[in-house]
């Protein structure tokens, strides 16, 4: 928190920029503690009546139904009872949430009460002090206590199944209006609840309704992401999640209006850089690298544009690489103990073979080139 509020102070910024939950939730704290930046942070993320909402599952559900959305029914847990009533009152198919969580973590699909309620007492237990020191001491996490903390806070809710394909949308915002957003329906994921790989561009009315509707109703300001379950058989698009932070569609260039993050600096006046990437020509999009590390060989993958920053080779060479906590001793130390294998990765001879068949070269050194 600290760290957080001697770079806004020190940097004097026109706008924050979120780039995860937890930062988000830390500046909703620093709204709250310091009020010589409330000004600041409400012009970056939205109305301060909005951030309730924006961390609380149940809160947003009970929001965008009161304007008409189309929402699962969402209810808290307290107890073992609830659970079963939920069970009587709604049969099959469940989805268990615990609020302040991201990625897929904190996410159960459950068939029965009986799992529902051993995912609840599973998600309810404090983490176990043990559990913060190895992520601020292994993976180099430096909020691993604040949110071991806050997690102390966090509400556990149900959730009905809705089967059926997910889908995406990212908007940039400024006061309550929508200058921009991308859409897309997932074709690949790293599991069924967490980030997606490769993803389809869409058009589709009711999530261009509901990105409006929210951004109007809760005032945000700069990026939000929104999460949506396309119905099997009807196609209806019903909202499940609200991230109110920059998701992984921002940077795309799209056809007829450009990228999202070119389209903020353009409100706040910004003289951006001539952009050298076109628009994207195909429909489909792999991201990278997850794309190749989770599905080198899925059959998208031949038709697909590649989401690869081709004019930053030191940023490919580094992004085929392991996250930088994962490369110091004491990590590989302590995974090489436990017999833990790295997460998969292209080679950088996979790479280079699909560079290759893109049009796109190497020199000596590795640097891609056109």
């Amino acid at each position: 928190m600290a760290a957080l509020e001697r770079a806004i102070v020190g940097s004097t910024p026109d706008i924050i920029v979120p780039c995860d939950d937890r930062a988000v939730w830390q500046l909703h704290e620093l709204h709250e503690k310091r009020p010589a930046l409330r000004p600041l942070i409400e012009a970056s993320i939205g109305r301060p009546d909005s951030f309730h909402a924006a961390c609380h599952r149940t809160e947003l559900m009970a929001t965008a139904q009161r304007m008409g959305l189309a929402v699962p029914e969402t209810r808290v847990i307290d107890s073992e009872e609830d659970i079963h009533r939920w069970f009587r009152e709604f049969a099959g198919t469940a989805v268990v949430k615990v609020d302040g969580t991201w990625g897929g973590s904190g996410v159960a699909i459950v068939a029965s009460a009986e799992q529902a309620t051993a995912a609840w007492n599973r998600f309810r237990a404090p983490a176990p002090l043990a559990s913060a020191w190895k992520r601020w001491l292994i993976n180099r996490d430096p909020l691993a206590f604040w949110s071991r903390r806050q997690a102390t806070a966090h509400a556990v809710s149900l959730q009905r199944y809705i089967p059926g394909r997910p889908a995406n949308a990212m908007a940039a915002c400024w006061q309550g209006g929508v200058l921009g957003t991308a859409s897309v329906e997932v074709l690949c994921s790293q599991g069924p609840t967490g980030a997606s790989t490769i993803v389809r561009l869409i058009r589709n009315e009711e999530i261009a309704t509901s990105v409006i509707a929210l951004a109007r109703g809760l005032g945000l300001s700069g990026f939000c992401g929104l999460d949506f379950i396309l119905e099997e058989g009807t196609g209806r698009a019903y909202l499940i999640e609200l991230n109110a932070r920059c998701t992984q569609l921002g940077h795309l260039v799209l056809p007829n209006q450009g990228d999202l993050a070119a389209l903020l600096c353009a409100k706040l006046g910004a003289r951006g850089v001539p952009r050298t990437e076109m628009a994207i020509d195909r429909d489909v999009i792999a991201f990278f690298p997850q794309a190749l590390a989770w599905n080198p060989e899925n059959p998208y993958m031949q038709q697909c544009y590649y989401d690869v920053p081709w004019s930053e080779p030191a940023l490919v060479r580094e992004l085929l690489r392991q996250p930088w906590a994962e490369r110091q001793w004491l990590s590989r130390l302590y995974h090489r103990m436990r017999g833990r294998k790295p997460d998969p990765l292209p080679s950088t001879g996979h790479f280079l073979r699909l560079a290759a068949r893109l049009g796109f070269s190497s020199d000596p050194a590795g640097v891609i080139v056109k």
